[in-house]
């Protein structure tokens, strides 16, 4: 059980960064790109460490504002209408966990030009940030990368004192003659070539913490979508309740939570249309939605340190009787802890409102959880556990996701100001 846990920090910087490429293939290794340019700049320039460790982290998570399909692409142009509100979205979902906190300064301010920023207290890894992503959205992915270093560095130039701070401009000048850069920045092994050139240290996280860093994961997945909003958040607190009801430990309890903030992380690999719709699925489009657990596993497990959570949170459409996906499960092979958080999530998909019709009422819950019970699709233990609970482990999922919704709220304020 994880009291506190030693995590490589580059190891969390590229689990989420990965998990935000998810939202579409014509984003994928751009945030890395970033990261990695951002750095050449800041070793050019000598930055010091702390502040390029801070540039690299900020570089690898800089669009994590831009929530939807449509912002991320939006980010791809050159000139951007409105860039402020994914980097200010940006900001707010960083600032509050501790290790991201200096970057999430950054990025807040990531897009603002170099002319505009004499009333602004702006840092220097702010404008490295600005103009490493530029440079990356000038590649064409279509072209044979050496071909066009000097229509990228010509296009740069053009802007220097204007969009970009002059003395950056100098630095990428010098950065863009070496022919090495151009080839490691459209590598395939860029995430590999870029843990290895920074030295991170691990972070030690205890429970809370924790708790705090799957809440940020969680906001990534649920935000994308007013339909899916606090759904997380319910899980969340629902696993935590029905762990403490069958006996668990406070701090399995709490990795409970943990899970259910991070069970549907895969889920952002999920196109918005399929998240989105308030009818029936057909079949493909079921195919397409039974891929996020096996995403969840893959983001997850390359994090050292969090291996039973994601255990517990990749597993939970598996089923008893060996019917469930992507591994097929069943039996005593399938942890308890994976087991209350099937019965968690089918429990708050039931209850909860979407937009498109009002959550089911008690009867009709407990039908649906009965049958999947008597199949053996869900622990009928647990569903035990929650029948007799049913009211307040309710008023703990409506709670939780009331929360949840006001925070949905202030972001997309600051998305409309």
């Amino acid at each position: 059980m994880i009291r506190r846990t030693q995590i490589p920090l580059s190891q969390l910087v590229m689990a989420l960064s990965k998990a935000i490429d998810l939202i579409s293939p014509d984003v994928a290794n751009h945030q890395l790109q970033v990261s990695y340019i951002a750095l050449a700049l800041g070793t050019e320039i000598a930055l010091p460490s702390k502040i390029k460790n801070d540039v690299v982290i900020a570089g690898a998570l800089h669009d994590i504002g831009a929530l939807s399909l449509k912002n991320r692409l939006s980010t791809l142009a050159f000139e951007i209408e409105n860039p402020h509100e994914h980097a200010e979205t940006g900001y707010l979902l960083l600032k509050d966990f501790e290790p991201f906190s200096s970057a999430a300064s950054l990025v807040r301010h990531h897009h603002t030009y170099w002319e505009n920023a004499g009333n602004h207290d702006i840092a220097i890894g702010s404008h490295i940030l600005h103009l490493a992503d530029r440079i990356s959205v000038l590649i064409d992915k279509k072209q044979e990368i050496l071909g066009q270093t000097g229509r990228i560095f010509s296009t740069i130039s053009r802007y220097s004192g204007k969009m970009f701070m002059p003395e950056l401009v100098d630095a990428f000048e010098q950065i863009s003659k070496r022919e090495y850069f151009w080839l490691e920045v459209t590598s395939p092994l860029l995430e590999t070539i870029l843990t290895q050139r920074v030295s991170f240290p691990a972070v030690s996280l205890d429970i809370d913490e924790l708790i705090d860093l799957a809440r940020l994961f969680s906001k990534v997945i649920d935000f994308r979508s007013n339909f899916t909003a606090t759904h997380s958040s319910g899980v969340a607190a629902v696993c935590e309740k029905l762990a403490e009801l069958s006996g668990f430990s406070v701090l399995e309890c709490k990795m409970m939570r943990i899970a259910g903030y991070l069970h549907d992380l895969g889920k952002i690999a999920v196109p918005e249309d399929i998240l989105n719709k308030p009818g029936a699925l057909t079949e493909q489009e079921f195919d397409v939605i039974r891929k996020h657990t096996y995403f969840t596993y893959q983001i997850l497990s390359k994090v050292s340190g969090l291996e039973q959570i994601t255990t517990w949170a990749s597993f939970h459409h598996e089923q008893l009787d060996g019917s469930g996906y992507p591994f097929h499960l069943e039996g005593e092979d399938l942890p308890i802890f994976s087991r209350i958080l099937a019965v968690a999530d089918i429990f708050t998909a039931l209850t909860e409102d979407r937009p498109y019709r009002e959550g089911m009422a008690y009867g009709s819950v407990l039908e649906i959880l009965h049958d999947k019970a008597a199949r053996l699709k869900l622990d009928p233990n647990i569903v035990s556990i929650l029948e007799n609970n049913f009211d307040e482990i309710n008023l703990i999922r409506k709670a939780a996701q009331a929360d949840s919704a006001n925070e949905y709220k202030d972001l997309v304020k600051t998305y409309n100001k």
